[in-house]
Parts: structure tokens; C-alpha cells; sequence
């Protein structure tokens, strides 16, 4: 089955800021029967479009933080049924995941660190605004994969710096590095050595499993 029109509506709402349509959406895609990692997804391309007009100055913080708390209202909708299709029975992996120094911006990251621990990793979200030495450390205390994301161009350069250090203190070869965020790209991703670019937080899930 398609739905065209509900992954529309749910990126319109989403868009549009407004918690109680952002609900009615999620509501309605998910009783006409359209799976939950979907209803994410399309609510996720929603809210790159967020990031992408606050960045532009279109929108402003007032607006950002309304449609983060649409899209955790939905995670709390779709919780269960994300919850009864876990794989979480054998650990793909372990995870570090956050929003680097800097950056107070984590619902896109939040959303990914559901989706990886539904496929089975073992997730360890360390928040918002993370001091670049915790991703280090949690790398050091076993996580083998790294999750970092940037909603603004000036956070950036914050992922190239903690790969550089972990060059530097010999783990770089130990670790899965992944990056994300709506000013990141696939040529930027290559550019600082990441290993995972994800434009969504499905494609990021995809490809940390296809590394397991």
C-alpha cells in the first residue's frame, strides 16, 4: 500500500508546528493501518524541512520546539508498536549516540536512537550538546559504533574534530563512525572520514545493520 497522502500530511504537519494537527496526523496514518517506521520517516522529512527554514530564519526556536514535541507526542503513539517489533533479543551492536557540543538540537538523533534500538543495538544517547571527550570515552568503554549528529552548519566541524582525535588516541579503526543532521551531507560525511551517512533516521538504521 502507498500512502501518498498521509506521508504528506504528516510531513505538512510537521511543518506546520502545531502539536494537535502533528497528533491528528499520526493518528490517522496509523488507524487506516500505515506502519509505524513509515509514519516516522515521513514525519522525520517533515522535520529536516523544520531544520532547513529555522536555519533560512523562516522559523524560528518557538516553531522548532513545537514540532519536536509533535513528533515525541507520536513516538508515544507508536511506542508500542515499535516496541513489539524489536529485534532487540540479540544486540546488533553498541551504540553511542549524540548531538555534538554545541548543539542543542536532538529530536532527529532521539528518533534514530529508537529506530537503532528496535533493530537491536544496544543504545547509549548521551543527549544534547555533548562534550566531545564523553563520545570518546564511550568508545574507549566499548561502543563500537558512533552516533553524532549537527542541526547547524557552525556544529559541524565538531564531528571532524572527534574523529581527529580518535585518530589520535589510536581507536579510529575500532569504531563505526556515523553522522547526520540536515546541514550534513554524504560529500561532507567522506570529506571528515565518517564511515555511515544517514538522510533519515531509517537510512541511518539500514546501513549501521548492514555493518553488524
Amino acid at each position: 500500500m502507498s500512502y501518498e497522502a498521509e506521508r504528506k500530511e504528516l510531513s505538512d504537519a510537521m511543518v506546520g508546528c502545531k502539536v494537535p494537527a502533528i497528533q491528528a496526523a499520526v493518528n490517522k496514518a496509523h488507524d487506516n493501518g500505515m506502519p509505524a517506521t513509515e509514519i516516522i520517516n515521513a514525519m522525520s522529512a517533515g522535520m529536516t524541512e523544520v531544520g532547513t527554514l529555522f536555519e533560512r530564519g523562516r522559523l524560528f526556536l518557538p516553531h522548532v520546539l513545537s514540532a519536536a514535541a509533535g513528533m515525541k507526542s507520536a513516538m508515544d503513539i507508536l511506542g508500542p508498536e515499535l516496541a513489539a517489533n524489536s529485534e532487540a533479543a540479540s544486540s546488533r551492536g553498541t551504540v553511542v549516540m549524540g548531538t555534538v557540543e554545541g548543539d542543542v538540537h536532538d529530536i532527529g538523533k532521539s528518533i534514530c536512537s529508537t529506530m537503532l534500538q528496535c533493530a537491536g543495538f544496544d543504545v547509549h544517547d548521551l543527549g544534547r550538546d555533548v562534550p566531545s571527550q564523553n563520545f570518546i570515552d564511550e568508545v574507549k568503554g566499548g561502543c563500537n559504533y558512533c552516533g553524532m549528529s549537527a542541526l547547524m552548519t557552525t556544529t559541524m566541524v565538531v564531528m571532524k574534530d572527534i574523529i581527529e582525535t580518535m585518530k589520535a588516541e589510536g581507536i579510529r579503526d575500532k569504531v563505526v563512525v556515523m553522522v547526520g543532521g540536515a546541514p550534513v551531507t554524504q560529500a561532507y560525511c567522506d570529506k571528515i572520514g565518517a564511515d555511515i551517512y544517514g538522510e533519515s533516521a531509517s537510512e541511518t538504521t539500514e546501513k549501521a545493520k548492514a555493518r553488524a
